[in-house]
């Protein structure tokens, strides 16, 4: 668990001015903790990136597991989202979502994305770039049995990132859903719905220090000889 020498502290806020405006250029947090130095770091990033993650966990973080996903279309414009992380090993990072969506239609023109997970309160982040491939379909099916009943429902109620017409529209194609598929009966994975596996070409480790002067440490892959660490200014 953190110490509490590790947790930065932040300067005061300023106040709201008279018209409501706050001032953004006024608006920062000093980093008051500890550094993060090559020598220790773990071997590998997925160790590396387990140590943080129970930090972050036991530092009370709200959902820990979320994270900035950030694709592109084949021309190269982006657009960013919250995920849940749902897995990870040495293979890569794992979230599950509508294979329809925005994001899953530029991953299929564009595989490649990057993973921002933003602790703040500890004053860190963790970016992981890579490309990315669909997990298999048995992964898939287990994980969506895993998800609550009403989850399962909505990810057939919802065509993810297509317009409809109002809140009601959603609403009646759940119910319609909960009458065909009642509780404690299971509800199929769709077949437009699964993971994504997001391998690593780099990940980085920000660590929050004093005036602005981060710590960032990257791991790239040595092919079959380990992991290179580089420190970039910040």
């Amino acid at each position: 668990m953190l110490q509490d020498d590790r947790v930065p502290s932040r300067d005061p806020q300023p106040e709201l001015p008279a018209d409501g405006h706050p001032d953004l250029a006024a608006m920062r947090a000093a980093y008051r903790a500890n550094g993060l130095v090559e020598s220790e770091l773990a071997d590998d990033p997925f160790t590396q990136f387990a140590r943080w993650f129970a930090e972050a966990v036991h530092a009370g973080l709200a959902e820990p597991n979320a994270m900035v996903v950030s694709t592109a279309d084949a021309e190269g414009r982006p657009s960013s989202r919250t995920v849940l992380l749902k897995g990870y090993d040495n293979r890569g990072f794992v979230f599950f979502t509508n294979y329809e969506s925005r994001k899953g239609r530029q991953l299929a023109a564009n595989p490649y994305a990057s993973l921002l997970f933003p602790w703040h309160p500890i004053a860190r982040q963790v970016i992981v770039c890579g490309p990315v491939t669909r997990v298999g379909r048995e992964e898939t099916v287990a994980y969506f049995r895993s998800r609550p009943h009403g989850s399962q429902l909505g990810a057939w109620a919802s065509e993810q990132s297509a317009p409809i017409a109002g809140r009601e529209e959603l609403e009646r194609r759940y119910r319609d859903l909960a009458a065909r598929y009642p509780e404690p009966g299971s509800v199929p994975a769709p077949p437009f719905w699964g993971g994504f596996r997001v391998a690593v070409d780099t990940i980085e480790f920000w660590q929050g220090r004093d005036n602005r002067l981060h710590d960032r440490l990257v791991y790239r892959p040595k092919g079959d000889d380990g992991w290179l660490v580089e420190r970039l200014c910040p």
